[in-house]
């Protein structure tokens, strides 16, 4: 019995990498605000590069609350798509190519966000984490952390509730 060779990891990481990539380019929002992703394995990072647009308070100064919230949301929508087209992309059932051409997959729908500010966002950097409570077929909880130069000092917390997306998971964009 033979079985087919396994990819090498370096084609899967690009293929990762790609998926990721078209999913975040996809939403035109998340490059005004100059938001990143950083890909290890199946845990994603949100980096919010600093502009001295995102300034809200110039006397402090501090990165605007909206900005923050903002990047808090994007983070936690992207985290929660990401973790429910893994097995997709992965398996092959959606590929990079597909979301480069535009047919992006149906992202989860914000019902409720609460943003919990527990300082001012220094004007750096910014780093954001979220975790997947709960993943229903119909509705999802985030929790996502945000902190700038030490990952115990938070800056922001949040806690999102989704609605998930229904089959089919691939749209195309206009």
């Amino acid at each position: 019995m033979n079985r087919p060779r396994p990819e090498p990891m370096q084609v899967v990481k690009q293929r990762r990498d790609a998926a990721l990539r078209a999913l975040v380019d996809g939403v035109p929002y998340i490059q005004f605000l100059g938001i990143e992703f950083d890909r290890r394995g199946d845990e994603l990072t949100g980096l919010l590069n600093f502009n001295d647009t995102q300034i809200g308070n110039p006397f402090l100064p501090a990165i605007h609350g909206g900005v923050t919230a903002a990047f808090l949301e994007v983070t936690s929508i992207i985290t929660l798509s990401w973790s429910y087209l893994w097995p997709d992309i992965e398996s092959g059932v959606i590929n990079a190519a597909q979301m480069a051409r535009g047919e992006l997959p149906n992202l989860p729908k914000t019902i409720g966000f609460t943003v919990d500010y527990l300082r001012p966002g220094l004007p750096r950097d910014a780093y954001a984490r979220a975790t997947v409570s709960r993943a229903g077929r119909r509705y999802a909880t985030v929790r996502v952390e945000a902190w700038q130069d030490n990952r115990d000092r938070l800056f922001a917390q949040a806690v999102g509730h989704f609605r998930m997306p229904q089959a089919p998971r691939i749209a195309t964009r206009d």
